[in-house]
Order: structure tokens, then sequence, then C-alpha cells
């Protein structure tokens, strides 16, 4: 039994070693980072260790903004996008013909650049001296005014990243819960149809328990995305996104990092750990949540 551990160990050993390079070593020094005070860029010196870093930045307003746009993002983008891919799912499901058609066609816009995609959605929003864009000149058409929804209001710019980002994830999600769909056993639909159970029921208390893990698997990993949104950001309102008023929590620390050439490390540090906290706690909660919840 020993022998075995042993050997387990070993082919553990890649694994826990690229771990422990990329991602524990990176954390500790983040987090050390994010207590040096007055630390100096160019020298690699600094004041002392404290908490001032993490007072400084969560009364910044370019933060709290940020955090203020990343947690509306989280919380309309990431039930809507799954309960959007589910239905989208159970209709692929329950469509015989050319399905695997229509799945590659669902899969495409995962596999485009980000930015391509929010080009096309500029040129379908965005207002200019030419056009008004394709949205508006619909809105037109029923009677309504049109809107700049690159350069406009904040609703308008939001409700914008909010769609993008919505249609960019929305494929992964297809495909994880058509295939989780796919893989529930028939047998158990069979027994429903022989009792006459209606749809709802079925779906309710066979289709949903199956697929539970898959959903709260597309459930966490879209908080995590969203909650690390900032190319998204990017390809709709440039980089300047403070100036947008659209700026998210990466896109503080990135801007933070590398403002007037050196930036201020520290505080960016203190921002990333900000929100590795955030990400944990809201992670912890799905946990103990999915213990009642998901069937495995």
């Amino acid at each position: 039994m020993k022998k075995n551990n042993l050997k387990a160990w070993l082919y553990l050993l890649p694994a826990i070693l690229f771990l422990a390079v990329f991602m524990a070593y990176p954390l500790i020094d983040v987090f050390i980072y994010s207590l040096e005070e007055g630390y100096n860029f160019a020298s690699q010196s600094y004041q002392g260790i404290g908490l001032y870093n993490y007072h400084y930045v969560l009364r910044d307003a370019q933060f709290l903004q940020a955090v203020r746009n990343t947690f509306l993002l989280v919380i309309i983008t990431v039930p809507l996008s799954t309960g959007i891919a589910l239905l989208i799912s159970l209709g692929l499901n329950a469509i015989k013909p050319l399905k695997k058609l229509f799945q590659t066609i669902y899969f495409l816009p995962y596999v485009t650049n980000t930015l391509a995609v929010g080009l096309v959605f500029m040129i379908l929003f965005k207002k200019t001296a030419y056009t008004d864009g394709l949205i508006n000149v619909i809105i037109q058409w029923f009677g309504g005014q049109g809107v700049d929804f690159i350069g406009g209001p904040y609703w308008a710019k939001m409700l914008v990243l909010c769609v993008y980002t919505i249609w960019v994830v929305m494929p992964f999600k297809v495909l994880i819960l058509t295939s989780a769909l796919a893989s529930v056993n028939p047998e158990y639909y069979s027994a429903a149809k022989i009792d006459a159970a209606s749809r709802w029921r079925v779906f309710r208390k066979i289709t949903l328990p199956m697929i539970s893990p898959m959903i709260f698997y597309l459930v966490i990993t879209g908080f995590i995305g969203a909650f690390k949104a900032y190319s998204d950001a990017v390809a709709l309102f440039g980089t300047d996104l403070n100036s947008a008023g659209m700026n998210t929590i990466v896109g503080y620390v990135y801007d933070t990092l590398y403002n007037n050439g050196g930036g201020y490390p520290s505080f960016a540090s203190a921002a990333a750990i900000i929100l590795f906290a955030i990400v944990l706690t809201i992670t912890c909660i799905n946990l103990m949540i999915s213990r009642k919840r998901v069937h495995y």
C-alpha cells in the first residue's frame, strides 16, 4: 500500500510543482507586496509593513466604481446566461435532424476573437456621424428614440456590456449543458412516460437533478469568469475605462500597476487580494449551497 502511495505522489509531483511555482508562490508574493507601504518601484524598497494599501484602495473612488461595475456584471450575466443556455440546450436536445449542425453554429462565437466580436457590437450599438447603429435603427422603426450605447448614459453602456458578456460565454455553457442532457439515462424518461408525468414534472424531478452538477459547475466558473472580466470592457469601450466609467476590478489592478510608466504595485496587489477574497468567499458560499441542491 505504501509503495502504491509513493507511486501516486510521484505521478502528482509535476502538477504539484507547477501549481506551487505558478499559483501558490505568485499569490504569496502579491500578498507580501500588498502589505509593503510606500513601495518604490525604482529602488525596490519600501517604508514599512501595514494595511495602508488596503485602506487607500477601499477608499479610492475608481476602485469603488470598478467594484460596482463588476458586481452588476456578475449579478446580471451569470444567472441570465446560465438560464438562457439551459433553454437553448433543451431545445437542441429535442431536435433530432441537423442537431450537430445547430450545436456547431451555437459554438462558433466561442472560437471567435473577443476583440473582433467587440468590434461587431460597436458597429451594432455605437452612434457615429454617419450612422446611428443597427440597434438604434430598429428602435426608431418602432417609434423609439435612439441612444448612444457606447458613449452615452451609464445604464446603456452597462446594458451593452452585459449583452456582450452573455453572448461570449453562451456557447461554452450550451456545449456543456447539451452534453449533460445527452448523458441522462433514458430509462428515467421511459419510466416517467409510463406514469404519464407532465413535461414540467419530468424536467423538475429528473432532468434538473441529473444535470445539477454541470449547472453548479457553470455557475461557479461563471462567477469567477465575470469577476475577472476586463477584455470584454476593453473590446467595447477602449483602454481608458475610467473615463468611460466602465472599469472592472481586474482593469483597476492593471491600470494601477502600469500607470505612469512604473505604477503602484502595492496598491494593485492590495486590489488583487481583495478580488481574491471576494471570489473565494462567493465560491465557498456556492459550495455550501451545493451540498443541499446538487445531486451527485
